[in-house]
């Protein structure tokens, strides 16, 4: 058991589900090696900042489009995370690509789930119902959910945990997504923030 714990900041976008599985694994013990002290959403009004409320998260909203430029955009961001002396970022359904500078900044601290057995149905372009339309569309007998770690190339980061789900023959892209989500990335999620957090402040000096 480590003396101290990794402080996480949560990027969102939408309604909050994988911060809903990361508060849940955190009330649980699943996630004991980090605790979330910091939910940042790109726009106002979404529900993932509610769900942070309930839980007595702090919340910020940093709208991008009240920025001039990407460049501010991520300053922003940069400037809140690490004047809250935040360790690990997790991506939760933030819906913007971040640049090379800002992930160089947090090189190996920054995690996203993402809909697909990576190499399969990734990159740019594919986020939301696209990426299980492409798999129906394909034919895939199996698909599911990677967690990895965050670089400038979307979706490219190194690996952290996959795990496979069933496609069924009368699958839509909803109710693949609705599968994956329950079956994969709620479960996945928390495994993999919790073992990214270990050996991050194994390893902090």
């Amino acid at each position: 058991m480590l003396k101290k714990r990794a402080k996480i900041a949560v990027l969102v976008s939408g309604g909050g589900t994988n911060l809903q599985a990361l508060i849940d694994a955190q009330k649980s013990g699943i996630l004991r090696s980090g605790r979330i002290m910091l939910v940042v959403s790109n726009k106002p009004g979404v529900y993932a900042l509610e769900r942070a409320d309930e839980a007595n998260i702090r919340t910020v909203v940093v709208n991008k489009k009240e920025c001039v430029s990407n460049v501010e955009f991520e300053q922003r961001l940069i400037d809140l995370i690490d004047g809250d002396g935040i360790d690990i970022i997790v991506l939760a359904g933030f819906m913007c690509i971040l640049s090379e500078r800002f992930t160089k900044h947090y090189e190996n601290r920054i995690i996203n789930v993402h809909p697909s057995l990576i190499p399969s149905f990734c990159g740019e372009g594919y986020y939301g119902l696209r990426v299980h339309e492409a798999a129906l569309k394909y034919g895939v007998k199996v698909s599911g959910a990677t967690v990895h770690f965050v670089n400038e190339i979307p979706d490219g980061g190194r690996i952290i945990m996959q795990r496979a789900v069933e496609v069924k023959v009368d699958d839509t892209p909803e109710t693949l997504q609705k599968r994956i989500m329950e079956e994969a990335e709620w479960k996945i999620l928390p495994l993999s923030c919790e073992r990214v957090c270990y050996e991050y402040m194994k390893n902090k000096k």
